[in-house]
């Protein structure tokens, strides 16, 4: 799939903004459009009767307004983030989640991410239960959502992106119970644990992508970054810069196969507008260069409803280092 110039224009104007790069000691530093964390759209949504009728105001990376009532949410203001924060509308019932909120950070905000135990009652008898990370990240998501299996396929993972930095920088701070081992709640059976101790996580993917005549997307990996947090940091760490590798790394010791292998599990939309997996069929070349962008943050790991109660990810200041 080639490139149109106004997809390489839409790239541009997403990561870059009106934000002029920072040149310090020889380095260019780009600003994500709204990774500064300081505007962020109020949703007030209201929830089914059944499940007893409450207003929700999950919230958006997005521009400074308020939406009023069930509106599915796209993104607003050019902000290329979506986030977990989403409405599901199932056999006609509308719930909301918001594990994603604005926090302080210095004399500003940012981006507070929280695992948590998401409750309702049905006609005020019978109880479910469910486990929700919170997750920002490069892309949008299409509400509502209509089932447990359909959520995933909501998520359109990454944005167009031709360049090539060196580093992802950010600020963040962690906190986590330090539990020995997560835990499992769907809502549909009894909560079950997981081996091992769960931790936050900053991921980049770097892809180039193709799309078939028949609209199926694959990908080569082109640079890979993830970092795990498994311990609570003492306070915010600043500027926090982690480098992107080019290339096939699956020789490198720094190569951790559960996080940075290659994936069929992430879904796009394709140009026909259809929600398809992205398959990644191999590493591309050192010098190849990319046509999308995956950045995401989460307070957990494992998938979908599985984490520590409690674990909290904050991040700010979101830059790419050339």
């Amino acid at each position: 799939m080639h490139l149109k110039n106004s997809k390489i224009l839409y790239s541009l104007v997403i990561l870059l903004g009106a934000v002029a790069p920072v040149n310090v000691s020889g380095e260019k530093v780009v600003p994500l459009r709204f990774g500064d964390m300081e505007h962020w759209t109020e949703r007030h949504i209201k929830e089914s009767a059944v499940i007893g009728g409450n207003e929700k105001v999950p919230y958006e990376i997005g521009p400074d307004a308020v939406i009023e009532g069930n509106i599915p949410y796209k993104n607003q203001g050019g902000s290329p983030w979506g986030n977990s924060n989403v409405m599901a509308k199932v056999a006609g019932v509308v719930k909301t989640n918001n594990t994603v909120t604005p926090d302080t950070h210095r004399n500003g905000r940012c981006a507070k991410m929280t695992t948590h135990i998401e409750s309702l009652k049905v006609l005020g008898l019978v109880n479910i239960n469910v486990l929700a990370a919170g997750s920002i990240f490069l892309g949008d998501m299409k509400e509502p959502i209509t089932g447990t299996k359909d959520g995933v396929k909501a998520l359109n993972w990454g944005i167009p992106f031709t360049q090539r930095p060196r580093a992802l920088r950010f600020d963040y701070k962690f906190s986590t119970p330090g539990t020995p081992n997560r835990v499992k709640q769907t809502g549909f059976s009894h909560k079950s644990t997981v081996p091992g101790p769960d931790y936050g996580v900053a991921l980049l993917f770097l892809q180039k992508r193709e799309e078939d005549p028949q609209g199926n997307i694959t990908a080569k990996r082109v640079g890979t970054m993830v970092v795990k947090y498994a311990k609570s940091t003492s306070g915010w760490v600043e500027n926090a810069t982690y480098e992107i590798m080019y290339g096939d790394i699956t020789g490198d010791p720094r190569y951790d196969a559960s996080t940075m292998a290659l994936t069929n599990t992430d879904y796009a939309r394709n140009s026909k507008g259809v929600s398809v997996p992205i398959t990644e069929t191999g590493w591309a070349d050192k010098g190849e260069t990319p046509t999308h962008l995956m950045i995401q943050f989460s307070s957990s790991h494992g998938g979908a409803f599985i984490g520590t109660p409690g674990n909290t990810l904050w991040v700010d200041n979101v830059r790419l280092v050339y």
